[in-house]
């Protein structure tokens, strides 16, 4: 698979593009969703095998876009979601491994019941069919969508940022290789190869082709595919996430906790962005706590309490409540308690990622059951709001939506269910 600048037939829009994508998708779906678990670990595992065996040409088609990201004076998050490093890579290749581990959905039976008519009514997991997904930056989730979509059944059309061309045709070459050693059609999983966005607005129309969207991406790019898609999207728009250090809290663990939760790494949408802390320990907590963050060259914004434990910070404003910085930045509020600091979550978060740092059972429980967020935590990082850390092998995304899917969406995620009835010649009377 090459970069190419035009169409791929002469005088071909992207219209006519995103067509052949969709078509092809539909085809390849009715191959893969019939594919037996073994058929379709085999890819996994042949793809994993690619990637580790070209990690150095990896790296070197990501340096191109890592040059060409630098000459546009993109900012560091964004540079930071772009790099493939060895240990990227390499987990790229582990996620792969470890979806082949996990059990296959598709084809499970549940809830099977016998009813007084003498039918037995269950339900079947079965995949969604063609799973779109635009993206930007990341070009480790051109391997984990494929190796998703393909364990649970579905064909994948997918379209990355333009700045990481390259790395994604890279890696799409792996992709294309594992498939044909395992006998799948290449088809199963495209990656877009034009930068034409003009093909994002085609792919956005298309319900006959496309089962569901999933965006990955900044907020504009989630926001105009929400409003454009004629197609169910699966998403999130922002990640203001929390960390809450209760009175009640181990200081040392809370320390550690929320340090992780900010600087492991700046540009994640489960890096915490506002840190509570309760009135009760604020004195001993704060002053330790920022003391690490500034040694850290992380920009602290505060409430008038905070200012006055933390000199070096700067008076927060009403905006900082509700800003997702994906950069060295953090807000921090001093609040009475447990409820003040569930209602500041519910009033300026974004229902992502939200945790509670505590030794008080009722109070990790109570925080459990009224935070309306679509991962909450008790004792630890932010950060392990991921699919990986779930144990899903890998995510396609975050979903803080309600219906269908919600938190980091794996294999159970893109599927869905139907009813299936039993019966040994039952009619209805």
């Amino acid at each position: 698979m090459q970069l190419r600048t035009k169409m791929d037939t002469p005088g071909a829009d992207a219209g006519d593009y995103a067509l052949g994508l969709g078509r092809n998708a539909r085809a390849a779906a009715r191959e893969v969703a019939s594919a037996g678990t073994h058929v379709k670990n085999m890819a996994l595992i042949s793809i994993a095998d690619i990637i580790e065996q070209r990690s150095q040409n990896l790296r070197a088609q990501n340096a191109k876009d890592l040059r060409a990201a630098e000459d546009k004076c993109l900012s560091g998050a964004l540079l930071d979601r772009l790099q493939l490093t060895q240990d990227r890579i390499e987990g790229m290749a582990q996620g792969l491994r470890q979806i082949a581990s996990l059990p296959d959905p598709v084809g499970e039976i549940t809830q099977m019941r016998s009813q007084p008519t003498g039918i037995r009514v269950g339900r079947m997991r079965v995949p969604l069919g063609v799973v779109g997904i635009i993206y930007e930056s990341r070009p480790n989730v051109t391997a984990d969508a494929a190796g998703l979509c393909l364990k649970s059944g579905n064909a994948a059309i997918l379209r990355g940022g333009s700045e990481a061309i390259h790395s994604n045709l890279a890696i799409a070459q792996c992709i294309e290789q594992g498939l044909k050693q395992s006998g799948l059609p290449a088809s199963a999983v495209q990656v877009v190869n034009v930068a034409d966005r003009g093909v994002v607005g085609s792919l956005l129309t298309m319900p006959e082709y496309i089962d569901v969207i999933i965006p990955r991406g900044g907020k504009d790019l989630i926001e105009r595919i929400s409003r454009e898609s004629l197609i169910p999207v699966i998403k999130h728009l922002d990640g203001v996430c929390h960390v809450y250090i209760d009175g009640a809290a181990d200081i040392d663990k809370a320390i550690a906790i929320a340090y992780n939760a900010k600087t492991q790494r700046y540009g994640t949408c489960n890096t915490m962005e506002t840190l509570l802390v309760a009135d009760a320990v604020a004195a001993e907590v704060l002053p330790r706590l920022c003391s690490l963050f500034i040694q850290a060259g992380v920009e602290v914004r505060g409430c008038k309490k905070t200012l006055a434990l933390c000199p070096q910070a700067v008076l927060a404003d009403e905006k900082d409540w509700v800003t997702e910085y994906l950069a060295p930045i953090l807000s921090i509020r001093v609040v009475d308690d447990l409820v003040q600091a569930i209602e500041h979550i519910e009033q300026y978060g974004s229902h992502h990622t939200d945790a509670i740092v505590t030794e008080n059972l009722t109070h990790a429980q109570r925080f459990l059951r009224n935070v309306d967020s679509s991962s909450v935590l008790v004792n630890v990082s932010t950060r392990f709001a991921d699919g990986f850390e779930y144990g899903l092998g890998a995510e396609i995304g975050i979903s803080t939506d309600k219906l269908h899917a919600r938190g980091p969406v794996g294999l159970e995620g893109l599927t869905t269910q139907k009813y299936i009835v039993m019966g040994d010649g039952q009619i209805r009377t």
